[in-house]
């Protein structure tokens, strides 16, 4: 599916996003683990979450949709090996938290993923485990789990590469048989473990902070069913800010707040530096473009999923932007810094690519059609390009429904009614 974007003028708008992909599947997580029925509203539609749903219930975890959301019947930890792998297509946060979860059931349970989740970074998880008394392995696009075997103790891990190794331990960690105490070599995304420990806690289980760098899960902690509001999408709703601040338009994202448990939400303040109002209503957050942009230097280690936005929105400034400590971008759905670098100079964009960030200088654009690489994140920014750049088009533009399947239904609400 190639889309071609239309482009427009200052887009006038009230945009509403689905809930976070990334609270719902650690609220799914949370509630498996109960013991009895939680409700999780407004939760994410998006492809990652049926993904994270299906391996839940294939483990012996019943979820369902109803009219107020996911209704999720927990086992309190009795969970069982399913019979055939768990696909997980290039789906990280399903993949690594259910690696976690899937040692209390007792066991083989194979994860099944597609060629680039195979050399996405996994291996730091599968050591850590190993060192708290799973037997885990990682052979191709598959995952091994020889469960019912976590006795828990110290273990050791670098989570440079991706906050959703330490996630994964943190929410499944007070099953094991034993306290587990966790030592950071490094973090990155400190934000998304922050956002774990809250949903966490909403459920019930509390993770003590001795210094910085460690944590314990003690052993014997139990979640409790509840219901669980998730926030909306903070990272979808970066798009729609974005326009904003590229036409100098207008645009409402309902139910937005900026005080969040999301780091994305704090994307915001980054448009605000770049001469965006910032407007906190009763109903979300508005952001009022004000036709002239500046570039700036800004350092995006913890909003990791908003720097292709960031990067976009960069290209219609006034000077010079310069985004930094974002290494683990190419550890995503794509390397994201290569990517962006190239398919933007198609362009005609002048992007400069470093080790661990991006430069991007602006200067005059043309169309191109532009490759995704299946990455939603960047079939999202590249759309907002198309509002100002005439002949801009999307490769496989449905690659969205991994976060936000109705993005393209909300992105028609920038164009003017006729």
């Amino acid at each position: 599916m190639i889309k071609e974007i239309t482009p427009t003028k200052a887009v006038r708008a009230r945009i509403q996003v689905p809930g976070s992909k990334s609270l719902t599947n650690r609220a799914l997580i949370c509630a498996a683990l109960a013991n009895g029925e939680s409700v999780i509203r407004n939760a994410s539609d998006s492809n990652d979450t049926a993904l994270m749903a299906n391996g839940l219930n294939q483990l012996g975890v019943l979820v369902r949709k109803n009219v107020n959301g996911l209704v999720v019947s927990g086992t309190g930890g009795r969970l069982y090996a399913p019979k055939f792998p768990i696909p997980v297509g290039n789906a990280g946060t399903t993949l690594r938290f259910l690696l976690s979860f899937s040692t209390l059931a007792k066991g083989k349970t194979i994860f099944e993923s597609d060629m680039r989740m195979a050399d996405r970074p996994v291996n730091e998880l599968l050591e850590a485990l190993r060192q708290i008394g799973a037997e885990v392995e990682h052979l191709g696009t598959r995952y091994i789990v020889q469960g019912g075997n976590l006795k828990g103790g110290n273990a050791r891990l670098d989570a440079s590469r991706s906050s959703q190794f330490l996630s994964s331990l943190l929410m499944s960690g007070s099953y094991a048989e034993r306290d587990i105490q966790i030592e950071l070599d490094s973090l990155s995304s400190i934000p998304y473990v922050d956002m774990t420990l809250e949903v966490m806690k909403k459920f019930g289980v509390q993770v003590e902070c001795l210094e910085p760098n460690q944590f314990l899960v003690k052993s014997g902690q139990r979640y409790k069913a509840t219901e669980y509001s998730v926030e909306p999408d903070a990272s979808g709703a970066s798009y729609f800010l974005a326009a904003a601040a590229i036409t100098g338009g207008e645009v409402v994202v309902e139910g937005l707040r900026r005080p969040s448990l999301q780091g994305d939400a704090k994307f915001v303040d980054v448009l605000e530096k770049m001469g965006c109002n910032v407007v906190e209503e009763d109903s979300g957050v508005r952001i009022q473009g004000s036709g002239r942009l500046k570039g700036v230097d800004v350092d995006m280690n913890s909003m990791p999923d908003v720097v292709p936005t960031l990067v976009v929105a960069a290209l219609f400034a006034e000077g010079t932007t310069r985004i930094r400590n974002i290494s683990h971008l190419r550890y995503k759905e794509s390397d994201r810094l290569e990517a962006l670098t190239t398919e933007l100079q198609k362009l005609g964009a002048n992007v400069v690519q470093s080790e661990d960030g991006l430069e991007i200088i602006p200067g005059p654009l043309h169309g191109a059609q532009l490759d995704t690489y299946d990455d939603h994140r960047l079939a999202m920014s590249f759309a907002l390009i198309g509002l100002r750049v005439p002949g801009v088009k999307i490769e496989n533009a449905g690659c969205v429904n991994k976060s936000f399947p109705n993005f393209w239904g909300e992105f028609e609400k920038l164009y003017p009614r006729s």
